[in-house]
């Protein structure tokens, strides 16, 4: 389970690209190295990862690079693969042309990770998308199936801007 093993391309898919595929498509071109991970994901090294309508799965192994000031992983990285897996479990649900923000999360820590903690592995599965609006959970688990941290969603559901005037 090593994630240095292939060479992942960053960077930000044109929005004119993306609204041309189902977010599932997406999504799968994007874990497939077809289209580039977004530059946030440097931090995090996801690997092993699937994407199924409404539900994502990543691991990631976190390491001491991940650390706060008081020698625990950051919670920052269980909000970025939490975030990160609700909000393409919802994407995953999206048709061509429509995008998504999120509005609000909400996270629980439950047991703390260090760099000796393994893999990690974090699910999110959509609970509701509806015209205007979605609903998302997920889960971090250690390897041994333990609760780490949980977290829920609200996202904000929208067609994305088309011709050359998109912009941000």
């Amino acid at each position: 389970m090593d994630a240095s093993n292939t060479a992942k391309n960053y960077g930000v898919t044109p929005v004119e690209v993306m609204a041309s595929m189902s977010g599932l498509d997406f999504i799968r071109r994007m874990f497939a190295g077809e289209l580039p991970a977004p530059p946030i994901m440097q931090t995090i090294e996801p690997f092993d990862q699937t994407a199924e309508p409404g539900l994502i799965v990543l691991h990631s192994v976190p390491g001491l690079r991940h650390y706060n000031p008081i020698g625990s992983v950051h919670g920052g990285y269980a909000a970025t693969l939490l975030d990160s897996a609700m909000g393409l479990a919802v994407q995953s649900m999206l048709k061509p042309g429509q995008g998504y923000t999120t509005l609000e999360f909400k996270i629980s820590f439950i047991r703390g990770m260090s760099e000796t903690s393994g893999a990690v592995r974090t699910e999110g599965r959509t609970l509701n998308v509806g015209r205007r609006a979605a609903t998302a959970e997920a889960r971090i688990t250690d390897r041994n199936g333990r609760l780490l941290a949980h977290a829920t969603t609200t996202c904000l559901v929208f067609d994305l801007p088309t011709g050359t005037a998109a912009a941000s």
